[in-house]
């Protein structure tokens, strides 16, 4: 039966808006050795499967493409010479663990038996495609040697890595102070984790609040993830020693004269880090090693997904709309 033979994935043949995604069926994949086919049951939608979509992702996969870069579900065939798991284990699939990004707005997948993550009964399809957030988020917190630090600071406290920062940062009794810009944000963000909250509207004033919040002191590691004015305000609201990490420049890189910032602030010996989880890509143990971290927190309680938003898979669209709209709160997951 034509059931048994083929599945839906979304897919596109060219880049663009959400407008180029498409509902297809393709070939059910059949494991081949050593390998084991995951079927879906809850599929995450986030920031790389949009750059992924408009073609200006710096891991690109080949079109026609299929987006999407988590995928938890159950094994339910395995090919010859699997050991590692078996039928009915509950798994997570990361395209941080495959050869190219993306593969997974999918029914189901096939996937090298050393890819998925063993995932505990405590922790619901749903809430484990968000365990990339958290495992990048514990990469982050480690950017200054996880040196002993007091405090931090995480501009767009809502957003889906600001959440998880904060959580794991909470698990180990650091303060979190946040900024976000609605009073919808602004409960989600101390839902999840932030302990204050600054108004982050006035960049010139967000440097004095943040040292004023803690004591004349400053935060230890700042998370910026917009760049432009945003990062300078960040340096200048370090504690000394202190680090600024860059992880994303929405809004492009600061104007203003970085190293001169520096200097300016000179009796703080201040650092900075640009980070991406793609320098752990080829450090295989680290890189499982976060996840297994993420996955533990979570199983323990230390941390809890944000509340998901679910849509149907063939919804991608909207589920997209929604992404470039920049509403949404908590994670999209797509319902195969």
């Amino acid at each position: 039966m034509a059931e048994h033979t083929t599945m839906q994935a979304v897919q596109l043949q060219a880049t663009g808006g959400p407008e180029v995604l498409s509902l297809v069926d393709l070939p059910l994949p059949q494991p081949g050795p050593g390998q084991v086919r995951v079927r879906a049951h809850a599929i995450g939608a986030g920031g790389p499967d949009v750059l992924i979509r408009n073609g200006t992702y710096k891991w690109m996969p080949p079109l026609p493409a299929v987006p999407g870069n988590e995928l938890a579900g159950v094994v339910d065939a395995v090919g010859p010479g699997v050991e590692r798991l078996a039928v009915g284990e509950r798994v997570l699939v990361s395209a941080r663990e495959l050869p190219q990004r993306g593969g997974c707005y999918v029914q189901a997948i096939c996937v090298d038996q050393a890819v998925p993550f063993v995932l505990p009964a405590s922790i619901a399809f749903d809430d484990a495609v968000s365990l990339g957030n958290f495992q990048l988020a514990l990469a982050l917190l480690a950017s200054n040697g996880n040196l002993p630090a007091q405090a931090i600071l995480v501009p767009g406290a809502a957003g889906g890595v600001a959440t998880a920062l904060a959580q794991v940062a909470r698990s180990r009794g650091l303060r979190v102070i946040g900024t976000a810009s609605s009073a919808e944000k602004r409960a989600f963000a101390l839902e999840n984790g932030v302990t204050d909250l600054v108004d982050g509207g006035d960049l010139q004033a967000l440097p004095q609040r943040v040292i004023e919040l803690t004591g004349g002191r400053g935060v230890d590691l700042a998370f910026d993830h917009v760049g432009a004015q945003l990062f300078i305000a960040c340096l200048r609201s370090l504690a000394p020693s202190g680090m600024a990490v860059s992880y994303n420049i929405l809004a492009g890189p600061p104007s203003a004269d970085v190293f001169d910032e520096l200097r300016k602030l000179l009796a703080r010996s201040l650092a900075i880090r640009t980070f991406s989880i793609h320098a752990v890509d080829a450090d295989i143990v680290q890189r499982r090693g976060l996840m297994e971290q993420a996955i533990a927190l979570m199983a323990s309680g230390q941390v809890r997904a944000p509340r998901a938003m679910r849509l149907p898979l063939a919804q991608a669209r909207q589920a997209h709309e929604l992404l470039d709209s920049g509403g949404t709160l908590g994670k999209l997951v797509l319902v195969p």
